[in-house]
């Protein structure tokens, strides 16, 4: 399992900030439509939750992306604190305690990454796609709330796969 340092847990929540900020349609039309704007933030984190699996563990040719993923992360944030603000580099990010995958959940995830990719070729939200994913890559290891999401999402990952292998 790779962690992620403080820099990179920066160049998660600044992708996240960036995406809900140009989410946000204002409070009035946010009360107006609840549902219509809320539902605009389903493509980042359906793909959000599929970037905190990916780095669960998975091995192969997608673990492996996902782990240089976060490398590459965790070493622009790094270079962007010391350079832009002057602070120390390399401080690894205190991780969670995560759930491995199983092998059906693992399996899972390989179809899962055929749905994202496709998605993010084939939707008008391809770039909400990609970031959620890598958003969810770097948040996915860390000790904060998006940590504790990747235990229960390892743990429907395990349950979906065992299930629809089970019945096959």
């Amino acid at each position: 399992m790779t962690y992620v340092t403080i820099g990179g847990i920066t160049v998660g929540l600044m992708i996240l900030a960036h995406f809900l900020t140009t989410w946000w349609p204002g409070l009035k039309p946010l009360r107006k439509d609840p549902v219509g704007h809320a539902s605009a933030l389903l493509p980042f984190l359906l793909s959000w939750s599929y970037g905190a699996l990916t780095v669960l563990g998975i091995g192969g040719l997608i673990g492996w992306i996902a782990r240089t993923a976060v490398w590459i992360t965790s070493w622009l944030g790094d270079v962007a604190l010391v350079w832009g603000v002057g602070t120390d580099a390399g401080q690894r990010a205190g991780g969670t305690v995560y759930l491995p995958l199983t092998q059906t959940g693992g399996a899972l995830v390989l179809i899962l990454t055929v749905i994202v990719i496709v998605a993010a070729k084939k939707s008008k939200h391809g770039r909400s796609i990609t970031s959620g994913a890598w958003c969810g890559m770097t948040l996915g290891t860390s000790a904060g709330i998006a940590g504790f999401a990747a235990v229960p999402l390892a743990s429907a990952a395990n349950w979906l796969g065992g299930t629809i292998y089970g019945v096959l």
